[in-house]
């Protein structure tokens, strides 16, 4: 082989290598290089992650959605004048009342040495005077500490002795305006003679086991309708309010309570 000819074949076999080695450097570059995806573009990664967004915020408007008919569900049948939560209250869960299955119960949670209870009281005297078939109102006293226990006591040891409607107002009187505030056992003994009760009557029914199992029952409603003020008043077991929920005073306390037992009658 003349070294004329060698020359062009050694130059043919490097411009080769050069081609091979070029070409396998691009190779690498392309199946190394990581994929990139610009913003807006319709890939399958970024329809999926829209589509997962959609569902949850969806999922979230549903449940709020939900939540709002619930709420609208607990609220009675009042005006726009009152509104659950603001007013009123919805127990959970709706207790049992003491009246006859086809009646609702207004109950007023009070006591004799509250003078808001005092002051309260004329309204729901007169208004129980006209009350339908279908209501019955009862009182259930507060028993929180040992006297308001003890006026609680009264109020069933009156009730016990059939003196219940005859001594009511005046036992607020007594407290408010004579200002004997009967906290003892002898001071009610005594006030309870100006109503032909004698000492033994008073005795035997003060500590009887009716009064006693009442004043439990008391303590037991006052729990579940989660009583922390008086006066309170419970519509059916499954609404709770007061003067100062309602706004507006007592005749707008009234007005809501007739609302309530409205809202009660149509079996809302």
């Amino acid at each position: 082989m003349t070294s004329g000819k060698l020359v062009p074949r050694v130059i043919t076999i490097a411009l080769a290598a050069i081609v091979l080695l070029v070409g396998w450097q691009l190779g690498s570059r392309w199946e190394t290089a990581e994929p990139v995806i610009s913003e807006g573009v319709a890939t399958p990664a970024n329809q999926l992650a829209s589509q997962l967004q959609v569902g949850t915020d969806f999922a979230e408007v549903t449940a709020q959605q939900e939540r709002i008919i619930l709420a609208q569900n607990d609220a009675a049948l009042t005006s726009d004048q009152f509104q659950l939560g603001t007013h009123y209250d919805r127990l959970s869960p709706v207790q049992p009342t003491s009246s006859n299955p086809d009646q609702i119960e207004v109950a007023e949670i009070f006591w004799y040495g509250c003078p808001h209870c005092y002051t309260f009281d004329p309204y729901l005297e007169s208004w129980k005077t006209n009350l339908p078939g279908n209501v019955n109102f009862v009182r259930i006293p507060a028993v929180w500490n040992p006297l308001l226990q003890l006026h609680a006591r009264a109020f069933y040891t009156a009730e016990a002795l059939g003196k219940s409607e005859e001594m009511h107002v005046p036992i607020f009187r007594e407290i408010h305006i004579n200002r004997n505030f009967l906290d003892t056992e002898q001071s009610l003994q005594t006030f309870f003679g100006q109503f032909d009760v004698s000492s033994e009557e008073f005795s035997n029914a003060f500590n009887s086991f009716s009064v006693h199992t009442k004043l439990q029952r008391a303590n037991e409603l006052s729990r579940r309708y989660r009583i922390s003020s008086v006066p309170t008043v419970i519509v059916n077991g499954k609404y709770s309010t007061s003067s100062t929920k309602a706004g507006g005073g007592y005749e707008t306390l009234m007005d809501l309570i007739d609302e309530l037992i409205a809202s009660e009658a149509a079996g809302n």
